[in-house]
């Protein structure tokens, strides 16, 4: 057997539905034989089987399926990433597919690997218009989509991606600005590909952080080791957003229906404008 093809075998035999939930601790190995027998005396297909015998739901299976594709999604008993972040468990959702437009509109006129369009910033002039809801969605879709995503959480005056994701806040942007800490990038468990730098400590100079040269250096560090960079920042009531947006090759803002003012949303386009970001387009968000 050649390499290639002893490489398929081995693949397939480690990726099988049995072995992907008896590694989730979904099914042990006695039950595994047991479908298996089952399976090979009914000529029905593992799933079936499982399901015949009461040793699996249609959960199960959808599960596995999504491990066998390299396409992870969460159960809720299973993580500790907040039910807000649609897309991780509920991938199919309607509402999520409006996400994942949203996502393939910007791979098609935006990411661009080979001239460096990766770092997308997402601001929002107000409090409460879903900014960090969204950037944690569309950071779990670029994920899905297989590009190796990173989420920077530079909303240094009230961040929320450490609480979206589940992870520590003790290190993260606001060490490494201050130059205390650089080991801050954390992977998120069971969403492959992905992986988040918390705002950590809130610092009473956030401005003038995000201002430092080593912001920059960041954002071009990162790129070259990520496919997709995105980065929540502070509402439009401060400068930091505009600081951030400046620095990145692309600026989504999110508006919330019935809530955000037009006058409010047209003003801070002008800012952003001002200062050179390249506004890409406005979300509406209705959740």
């Amino acid at each position: 057997m050649d390499n290639l093809a002893k490489f398929r075998t081995d693949t397939h035999e480690s990726r099988t539905i049995g072995a992907i939930l008896v590694a989730s601790g979904r099914l042990t190995d006695a039950q595994v034989k047991t479908i298996v027998k089952f399976q090979q005396d009914k000529g029905l297909r593992f799933g079936d089987a499982a399901l015949r015998l009461k040793l699996m739901n249609q959960g199960d299976i959808d599960f596995a399926l999504s491990r066998q594709f390299d396409y992870p999604y969460l159960t809720a008993e299973s993580s500790a990433v907040d039910s807000r972040v649609i897309a991780a468990y509920n991938p199919f959702a309607p509402g999520v597919e409006a996400l994942r437009t949203l996502r393939n509109q910007l791979t098609l006129k935006w990411l661009d690997h080979e001239n460096g369009g990766k770092t997308l910033a997402v601001v929002s002039p107000d409090k409460g218009d879903g900014r960090s809801w969204l950037v944690a969605n569309l950071a779990v879709l670029f994920s899905q989509l297989g590009e190796r995503t990173l989420v920077i959480d530079a909303a240094l005056r009230g961040p929320q991606q450490h609480q979206l994701f589940g992870l520590s806040n003790e290190r993260g942007l606001s060490s490494l600005l201050a130059g205390h800490s650089s080991d801050i990038i954390q992977k998120v468990p069971d969403l492959l590909g992905l992986s988040v730098i918390t705002a950590g400590v809130v610092p009473p100079n956030p401005q003038e952080l995000l201002a430092r040269p080593n912001f920059s250096t960041l954002l071009a560090n990162v790129s070259s080791h990520f496919d997709v960079v995105l980065i929540d920042t502070s509402c439009g009531e401060t400068a930091d957003a505009e600081l951030i947006a400046a620095r990145a090759k692309g600026v989504v803002m999110a508006v919330r229906r019935n809530v955000s003012k037009v006058k409010s949303v047209g003003n801070y386009a002008k800012r952003l404008e001002s200062v050179g970001a390249t506004l890409l387009g406005a979300v509406l968000i209705d959740y």
